[in-house]
């Protein structure tokens, strides 16, 4: 199993939404803190990212940026631009032909109680400039995205829907390849041995697993994986066995309507005592209640 899809689809709720923007010097726009992430490609012109945290990012043209943990932050034409919306023009003026700069927003909804460790990780902003590196597949999908924000044609709900999610995992893949460090996210999904055992993990979580059949999806010792894993992921294989399973099974109450004996099989659990006992440890509350609010 893929273990970035996964990942991403568990703590995503509701279809994302985009906008096209054409903006005309000067502006400024403010978005407020969310429980989402913000998305933001410069198609034309340049512009100034302002993050929450941190220094003011210059953007380009084709430059992408991707905001995961839902602060606010703003863009303008410049940093001494009053925010909140473009500065008007005078009265009589007319509007001008062309935008200075032409932008995708686009908004992903996530369940906060669930994020993933893997976007955790993320800085306060991850910016991909146009010219480090070639990804042929991220420009393709930008490209993409940017001609149905503008043509409309019949089917565009739908192709959109799928574009920002596409989107979405090439910014996460082309981050990670040009970030992978010696520990973390980005190293564990490289790891041969820790890798393989996610994926088997991401599988078939209903599966029994112990440490020593992880292990040896990897080709090491029961030790030796372990260590290697938990320095990696940041938890020891079973609890992040245990976290990924509550993780399943609150996407299933939200999204499916399965008895409660069906999800707990689906998740490891040969009762449905002990998989309320477990659900009810993990998310404060029993799984009828967490489906009912959901």
């Amino acid at each position: 199993m893929d273990v970035l899809s996964d990942a991403v689809a568990a703590m995503r709720t509701g279809r994302p939404h985009s906008s096209r923007r054409d903006k005309h010097a000067p502006w400024g726009m403010r978005f407020a803190a969310s429980e989402g992430a913000g998305l933001h490609v410069l198609l034309r012109g340049s512009a100034w990212l302002i993050p929450a945290r941190g220094e003011p990012v210059a953007l380009g043209t084709g430059d992408v940026v991707f905001l995961a943990h839902g602060r606010g932050h703003a863009l303008a034409s410049g940093l001494d631009v009053p925010l909140d919306g473009a500065v008007p023009r005078p009265a009589g003026n007319p509007p001008l032909k062309d935008p200075d700069a032409v932008m995708l927003c686009g908004y992903y909804a996530l369940d906060r109680g669930r994020t993933h460790r893997l976007l955790t990780e993320l800085p306060e902003v991850v910016h991909l400039p146009a010219t480090v590196g070639a990804d042929r597949s991220l420009r393709a999908a930008v490209e993409l995205l940017g001609m149905e924000l503008e043509e409309r044609e019949p089917g565009s709900d739908a192709i959109v829907t799928s574009l920002l999610d596409t989107l979405l995992l090439y910014v996460l893949r082309a981050w990670w390849r040009r970030e992978r460090k010696g520990t973390g996210w980005s190293a564990a999904l490289a790891d041969p041995a820790v890798g393989a055992a996610l994926r088997a993990i991401h599988g078939d979580p209903a599966h029994p697993w112990t440490v020593e059949e992880l292990g040896a999806a990897g080709g090491l010792s029961r030790a030796a994986f372990a260590r290697r894993f938990t320095t990696l992921v940041g938890e020891p294989p079973l609890a992040y066995l245990t976290w990924w399973r509550m993780t399943t099974a609150g996407k299933l109450l939200r999204e499916e309507d399965l008895p409660l004996r069906s999800v707990a099989e689906r998740t490891g659990y040969t009762s449905e005592f002990a998989f309320a006992k477990a659900f009810k440890r993990e998310y404060g509350m029993a799984p009828g209640q967490y489906r009912r609010r959901a």
